[in-house]
């Protein structure tokens, strides 16, 4: 939640070239509480570059990566570069990371595994909070001559007073839900909307703090989901349908389905698991994503039940929504209807909700 027990409304993955900050200033306007910005190299334009942009251009909107990986740069690197916009911003920055998805598909490689995913997040959480992070086992500054060398790796640059960079994971599957419930300050699901997936991730995430002598509710969990509001079903599930199927299929990435599923909802992990086409990134295989599934993985209908969604999904212990509104590929004039209708009816409402 935002200071004021708010609940906090992020727009999802942000990929232009060019963004102005008069475009930034536009979605701070319209209420947004964050936005997220893409890390997808081959996708998307650099996210620092663009963060930076509507750093300048806001003065309230917090900023964050829609993720960012720790292959693709060193989580010093990555931390530099965060501490750097949270100067820049005033204190607005959240690091956004996940294992990798896209960003390393286009580079021929698998997401990073678990348990070194949970080694980057701590070597994270150390540099972000000016820690000296020791060297990994794969340095050879040894080899370099020289008369004095550094002992560990450490942002020594960092201004004093500034508020230490928020780490936020993007988690689907149990181990790294608990792993980020543990590490970071804030943990975003990936499950979809149905009541009882996004109810087993938070106990996940509640358990693990409980097993780790933490406090469980004391950190805090957001879940990334589809959410389009149109008087007309049909055209709601034909906006939102080619969003449901990556956030889908990361449930089923591994080879096998995480969090509750009936029979239906496994037929179309299933189906996502064989077909999904990663070179047409964002486009649901046809014939796959049903529409029974799409109903209930995402919110879809008028914004009283988009309202009405939400809310029972606060009451489950969500204090963000991560929005991925209706974008791509579809009717651009219903696009454009859908998310004017969510800004100016669903969000107020959410934003309300305690």
């Amino acid at each position: 939640m935002t200071g004021n027990g708010r609940v906090e409304l992020w727009r999802a993955g942000y990929g232009e070239v060019v963004v102005t900050p008069a475009e930034a200033a536009t979605i701070e306007a319209e209420g947004w509480d964050g936005q997220m910005v893409m890390d997808s190299q081959s996708l998307s334009a650099d996210p620092y570059v663009v963060l930076a942009s509507m750093a300048v251009g806001t003065t309230r909107l917090l900023l964050g990566t829609s993720v960012t990986n720790p292959y693709t740069r060193h989580p010093a690197v990555t931390a530099g570069a965060m501490v750097s916009l949270q100067a820049l911003s005033g204190g607005r920055a959240v690091l956004g990371i996940g294992r990798g998805d896209s960003s390393l598909a286009f580079l021929g490689r698998a997401p990073m595994s678990v348990p070194e995913f949970e080694r980057c997040l701590l070597a994270l959480q150390g540099y972000l909070s000016g820690d000296a992070v020791p060297f990994d086992a794969l340095g050879n500054l040894a080899d370099l001559p020289l008369g004095g060398a550094p002992e560990a790796a450490q942002l020594r640059w960092i201004p004093a007073g500034l508020a230490k960079v928020p780490l936020e994971v993007a988690a689907t599957g149990p181990r790294v839900i608990s792993a980020a419930a543990r590490i970071a300050e804030r943990v975003t699901v990936s499950v979809g909307a149905i009541p009882e997936r996004l109810g087993w991730a938070v106990e996940v995430a509640r358990i693990a703090r409980r097993d780790a002598d933490l406090v469980p509710d004391d950190v805090s969990i957001g879940a990334q989901i589809v959410v389009v509001p149109h008087p007309d079903r049909a055209v709601a599930r034909d906006l939102a349908r080619n969003i449901v199927a990556p956030l889908a299929r990361f449930s089923t990435i591994n080879g096998r389905t995480v969090g509750p599923a009936d029979a239906a909802d496994e037929k179309v992990f299933d189906g996502l698991r064989r077909h999904y086409d990663m070179s047409r990134h964002g486009q649901a295989p046809a014939g796959v994503v049903t529409d029974d599934f799409v109903d209930r993985f995402a919110i879809v209908g008028t914004p009283e039940e988009c309202i009405e969604r939400l809310s029972e999904l606060i009451e489950i212990g969500v204090t963000r929504f991560v929005v991925c509104r209706a974008a791509g590929g579809v009717d651009r004039e219903a696009e454009q209807f859908s998310n004017a209708l969510f800004v100016r009816e669903v969000m107020p409402v959410v934003q309300g909700a305690r």
